[in-house]
């Protein structure tokens, strides 16, 4: 008979017992405290979906011309209504809100951006979808403005993500290295199960959307060839590609390779969303001792100017992303 675990440590515990600043120490207990909320009521409405008609389309597009799913909607008004209680939540940005949502006047501490239900097209076919947020600091002293919430990755305060697939799981950083944590549905808690996770410096995994090739630049392609050849000093990477970015990062942050979603002569910019999805994996990347890159430039560096702003992403192990961005400066080198 297997023991049973009884010594676990809670993400409010882990919260209350890990910063040293008081004040900062109580925000984000709240805002992570209201955060695992609006992840269990999302987790459970995707595990009853069936049953309870909430998959497939809602009927409405939203933004970005994308059909809305049933479930985008009740992850949005999740995290929605997590953020206004929580009293700390100056101003929300949304993949699935059109603008900037303005709460209390401004009067908060924090800006918060999210995608609530990222790789939703994958819903129906029951696969691996996950929510990502980044959290900053409010910039203004009196009130909110859209500046407050478009800041550079490297302004987080902390983000991350979570996962719906076999468990439910929340990865995030405070500034200070990535923990994991699991949903125990017995208890209603997240328990700490991945402390201090550390991505491997040089992975054998790649993941990328190769149906895109003949719109891929030389940089992009070149590389690709690379992770595919066979030399003396390495064998060719495996492909791993689930379609859900949450899904593909996780696994990238956990065994280690480089997930990529390049800009291309079809989407010159690509197809991921700054504010919401590439920064708060950025950071979650760069804090586990991994990179992220947008071409030649460092992702975190970038300064978004739309909450639905796109750009180019690679992100994983150091060495893998390391190369790729020496392709697009020689690249870079040679056209000036």
């Amino acid at each position: 008979m297997t023991e049973r675990i009884t010594n676990v440590l809670t993400l409010t515990r882990f919260l209350l017992t890990h910063l040293s600043d008081e004040e900062r120490r109580n925000d984000m207990a709240i805002l992570f405290t209201q955060i695992s909320l609006a992840v269990k009521v999302t987790a459970n409405a995707i595990r009853r979906a069936a049953l309870e008609q909430l998959l497939g389309e809602a009927g409405v597009v939203n933004v970005q011309g994308e059909q809305v799913k049933k479930l985008d909607i009740v992850a949005n008004e999740a995290f929605h209504n997590a953020m206004i209680q929580s009293q700390l939540v100056a101003a929300m940005a949304s993949e699935e809100d059109d603008n900037i949502i303005f709460i209390n006047s401004g009067a908060g501490k924090y800006t918060i951006s999210f995608d609530p239900l990222d790789g939703s097209s994958n819903i129906d076919a029951n696969v691996s979808i996950g929510s990502i947020f980044g959290i900053h600091k409010k910039l203004s002293e009196h009130g909110a403005t859209d500046q407050d919430v478009l800041q550079a990755g490297n302004k987080f305060v902390a983000a991350g993500y979570a996962v719906y697939g076999s468990s439910t799981i929340l990865v995030f950083s405070l500034g200070e290295g990535v923990n994991g944590f699991t949903l125990d549905n017995s208890l209603g808690e997240f328990v700490l199960t991945h402390p201090d996770i550390t991505i491997r410096p040089k992975g054998a995994i790649y993941s990328i959307n190769e149906g895109n090739s003949v719109y891929w630049d030389a940089p992009t392609k070149k590389y690709v060839e690379f992770l595919k050849s066979e030399t003396k000093e390495k064998k060719p990477y495996s492909a791993r590609y689930v379609g859900s970015m949450v899904a593909d990062v996780h696994r990238t942050l956990l065994y280690g390779g480089i997930f990529m979603y390049p800009g291309d002569s079809k989407s010159p910019n690509g197809k991921l969303r700054y504010l919401y999805e590439v920064a708060p994996l950025s950071y979650i990347m760069e804090q586990a001792g991994g990179g992220s890159v947008s071409g030649a430039v460092r992702s975190l560096e970038i300064i978004p100017h739309h909450i639905h702003m796109r750009i180019p992403c690679f992100m994983g192990s150091k060495e893998d992303v390391a190369m790729i961005q020496q392709l697009y400066l020689e690249q870079q080198k040679a056209s000036l």
